[in-house]
């Protein structure tokens, strides 16, 4: 006999007549809006052509408020228009750099080739 077999024989069943009652918590599960904060955070600090980056990181930071809220509407337009200005302010920085590339490194190597 195992042990939790010995322990009902000697205990004996339940002594409360009453049905056995269950209490069930459903947690929601916070909702996935991307605030891009990261993103935000590194165009601020890296690419910050004509100040996206930094208003792309404001926009990040009311996602991110909202989202704390409870306010899912508000962070995610909020966290539209930072993902659009991140991807304006990397496309321009991306842009400014090949042009500097170019025009500084590659133009000036080719005269001095000739």
């Amino acid at each position: 006999m195992s042990k939790e077999e010995y322990e009902v024989s000697v205990l004996g069943a339940p002594q409360n007549p009453a049905p056995v009652m269950s209490t069930v918590v459903h947690v929601q599960d916070e909702p996935g809006v991307p605030d891009h904060i990261v993103w935000s955070l590194f165009n601020t600090l890296y690419f910050n052509i004509c100040c996206l980056g930094f208003v792309a990181f404001a926009y990040s930071v009311k996602s991110r408020d909202r989202k704390m809220v409870g306010d899912v509407m508000g962070a995610q337009s909020h966290a539209s228009t930072a993902k659009c200005l991140n991807i304006w302010a990397l496309t321009v920085s991306l842009a400014v750099l090949v042009i500097f590339f170019i025009r500084f490194i590659i133009i000036p190597a080719s005269y001095k080739s000739l």
